[in-house]
């Protein structure tokens, strides 16, 4: 038993990672008021990234570098739809999802990057690696931003009455855009953090649905970092719990043990509803778009 729990509990951080990573660069982008519900096509987009620079030789920290790029990338374009040309969030992060999902399904069958084992990441300290290291200060970092620096006020002005930031001079658009690819540089290294460090191998269904759980999870945390890092930890218990399981032998049905996680989601879901305080919480004009000339 004592085996069980010490095998679980230290593969709990590594589960937890991409969901926390996930869920600050989902916050980042929604304190400035654009609602995004791309994460999912994000970290398919830095997974790929990852592994195909691992599959091509690179080290594992420019594999993650290079999934930070692809999910800017990616990003820049969900920027120029939702914050230039004012295009519904829903509809602009959506799109991206399927287009992400075909996209890298195309580029991993042709570059031959499917199914090809990695060696991957390694941990440093007490048999973690440099990702779940950076992560608590990765969020320590987002709530030093926000409350601390001109950037992080400005930020949060626009998502709360972008009308007011812009008549005390902030660019709306160009600060939801700079909001928009820091988040997409997280997500994008939350998906690369699956390939190359927990996966260690390119699959078609990678992420499987992770994306969709950080906007829960945003939801639960009512959009606060440290609260997005406690939920994370949640459901990396759940899912470290998954192959422990699996691994004793106890008869299970596969597929109940895998719908855990989205069981969680569900459940995370109706109690953010029943209490009623996401919406209190939430920035006010997230998914508004501003336009200049329609203030008085």
């Amino acid at each position: 038993m004592s085996e069980f729990l010490f095998n679980w509990l230290i593969n709990v951080p590594a589960f937890a990672a991409p969901f926390a990573l996930a869920a600050l660069g989902l916050i980042l982008s929604e304190r400035a008021g654009v609602l995004n519900l791309g994460a999912e096509g994000f970290m398919l987009a830095g997974a790929l990234a990852g592994i195909g620079l691992m599959v091509n030789g690179a080290p594992p920290l420019v594999a993650l570098g290079g999934s930070v790029l692809a999910g800017m990338a990616m990003g820049l374009v969900f920027a120029f739809l939702a914050a230039s040309l004012r295009i519904n969030h829903v509809i602009a992060g959506l799109a991206l999802v399927f287009f992400s999902d075909a996209l890298t399904r195309y580029i991993a069958a042709y570059a031959g990057w499917t199914n090809k084992p990695i060696k991957g990441l390694e941990p440093i300290l007490f048999g973690q690696d440099i990702v779940v290291c950076a992560t608590p200060l990765l969020c320590l970092a987002c709530v030093w931003l926000f409350n601390r620096t001109r950037f992080g006020l400005s930020l949060r002005a626009v998502g709360e009455n972008p009308a007011a930031a812009d008549a005390a001079g902030i660019d709306v658009t160009t600060m939801r855009i700079l909001a928009i690819l820091l988040g997409t540089a997280l997500i994008g290294l939350a998906g690369g953090y699956l390939t190359v460090a927990v996966s260690k191998i390119w699959t078609n269904s990678v992420v499987g649905g992770r994306g969709w759980i950080a906007i829960a999870l945003v939801i639960f945390a009512r959009w606060h970092p440290w609260r997005a890092l406690l939920g994370a930890v949640l459901f990396g218990c759940i899912e470290a719990l998954i192959p422990r399981i699996a691994a004793t032998g106890v008869d299970v049905p596969r597929y109940f043990l895998h719908m855990t996680p989205y069981l969680a989601t569900l459940g995370v879901m109706i109690w953010a509803a029943m209490r009623g305080s996401d919406r209190s919480a939430q920035p006010a004009a997230l998914g508004l778009h501003h336009i200049r000339e329609d203030r008085n």
